[in-house]
């Protein structure tokens, strides 16, 4: 299979308040927008939030979010009133990890790679 793009779709009970949140406090940019959604940048991936959801997303779904700095992040979504799931900290794997949860409780882990952490060396050999 050659995989061209790919997208996570979320159906949120509340689809303006969801918006509002990947929008305004999130701060996520606008890819394309139509007449019943609105797709994010996610990085190298999207997020579209359309249509209309169920009582709410499965504990199994989790939105992983790499950020440059997660402490500033994350106090900067406590400030705007982001359910906090768990303060960030250091993994046993290595990465600073805290968790958010959007409106609907999808569960978010936004992830800052430290210096020096296996993910950001270059295996390359010179």
């Amino acid at each position: 299979m050659e995989v061209l793009n790919s997208r996570l779709i979320l159906r949120p009970r509340d689809w303006e308040r969801s918006l509002r949140f990947y929008r305004d406090v999130l701060g996520l940019a606008i890819a394309r927008e139509f007449p019943s959604g609105t797709v994010f940048f996610l990085g190298q991936g999207f997020l579209e939030i359309s249509g209309r959801g169920g009582p709410g997303p499965s504990p199994d779904q989790v939105l992983w979010l790499q950020v440059r700095d997660v402490r500033s992040e994350f106090n900067r979504l406590r400030d705007q009133g982001v359910t906090v799931l768990a303060e960030p900290e250091r993994q046993p794997w290595g990465l600073d990890e805290g968790w958010v949860a959007d409106p609907d409780g999808m569960r978010i882990v936004l992830v800052e790679i430290p210096a020096g952490h296996p993910l950001r060396v270059d295996a390359r050999k010179p």
